[in-house]
């Protein structure tokens, strides 16, 4: 039976591993968010370790809000960057498997085909750099059984995300500009929290391995925005508009397509496709039937 640790436990991610954690029985989980370990304190973090012992980390935890990084440089690099690397440390010197989320926001998002883990980082803003430099962390640490998984417009039942936010102004407003020139495809956390869990003891890597992982299939903001109040049955006018009608403290990707061949190919992964899953999300949220 594997001890697992899950970071950032009450964030979208952690949230969907705590509620399908019951399916897998072969694992025991600690689950920690910011009141069990403290991710703006780094001197406690090896008293944490100390006292404890894991089989592996799943660092579900991140400093996220895009654009409130571009002020608050500090902290969102002491979360995304600094504790990701002591993570790492502490992981190879205890012999734990990490598996650590990253996003598709370490691209610049100019891209004409999806992007595979072999092609060049070049974030944007803030939040890309601080995410990109916690990868190159962990690469450099080179500690074997550690895996790093960008994803994409993550989405979930719990917490503040796009698909409630278009809900809840669905029903507030008669009518909605969403954009329509950034593509990329919204991924529900619980189907990534399951392959995470499927693929934990398969991981047997003598240096760290990127993957992508994002729901199947391609869509625009406005497309999404489009099928959440199709399936929710919202009577909301949705106008399409572009990137520079929004503007935002942080530059957006405008593409951010992931190919996932790699890690279906590695751990022998059916990934669904976006529209199912947004459907399940909402029948989760008794938005649909």
């Amino acid at each position: 039976m594997l001890n697992i640790l899950v970071t950032g436990a009450n964030g979208q991610l952690g949230s969907e591993i705590q509620l399908i954690s019951s399916y897998y029985p072969q694992y025991t989980f600690t689950f920690a968010d910011r009141t069990i370990l403290d991710l703006s304190n780094l001197c406690t973090m090896e008293d944490f370790f100390e006292t404890k012992s894991f089989d592996a980390i799943i660092n579900c935890a991140a400093y996220t809000a895009v654009d409130r990084a571009e002020s608050d440089t500090e902290l969102a690099n002491t979360i995304n960057h600094r504790f990701v690397s002591m993570l790492a440390k502490i992981a190879k010197k205890n012999h734990i498997s990490l598996v650590h989320i990253s996003t598709d926001y370490v691209f610049n998002g100019q891209n004409y085909r999806p992007y595979i883990e072999t092609d060049p980082t070049e974030p944007q803003g803030v939040y890309g750099k601080t995410k990109c430099d916690g990868e190159n962390a962990i690469l450099s640490v080179a500690s074997a059984n550690t895996v790093i998984i960008r994803t994409s417009w993550v989405y979930s039942s719990f917490g503040n995300n796009f698909v409630k936010t278009m809900l809840r102004l669905g029903r507030e407003r008669d009518s909605l500009g969403v954009i329509f020139d950034q593509v990329g495809t919204p991924t529900y956390a619980r189907d990534l929290a399951q392959a995470i869990l499927e693929i934990l003891p398969n991981i047997q890597n003598e240096s760290p391995e990127i993957y992508h992982y994002s729901n199947e299939g391609c869509a625009s903001w406005y497309d999404f925005a489009k099928a959440i109040f199709e399936l929710s049955e919202v009577e909301c006018l949705i106008n399409p508009i572009t990137t520079d009608q929004y503007p935002t403290p942080a530059t957006r990707p405008h593409y951010s397509l992931l190919n996932k061949t790699k890690i279906k190919n590695d751990f022998n992964l059916t990934i669904p496709y976006w529209r199912d899953s947004l459907k399940e999300c909402l029948i989760t949220l008794g938005e649909t039937k």
